[in-house]
């Protein structure tokens, strides 16, 4: 599953780890987080994330 981070503080959302703190649990993909998730640093939305790029 792929890594994404917040394009404006830089936050990473990995799969493996979810967001439990608000109720995305381990082992969800970014495509399967809800659209009105945000980012937990920042609170940019969901749009505002990027995968990660070697």
């Amino acid at each position: 599953m792929e890594k994404y981070h917040c394009a404006v503080c830089g936050n990473p959302y990995d799969p493996a780890s979810g967001d439990p703190d608000t109720g995305v649990e381990p082992g969800t993909p970014f495509e399967d987080v809800s659209e009105d998730w945000g980012c937990p640093v920042c609170g940019s939305p969901k749009e505002d994330f990027a995968p990660y790029t070697d």
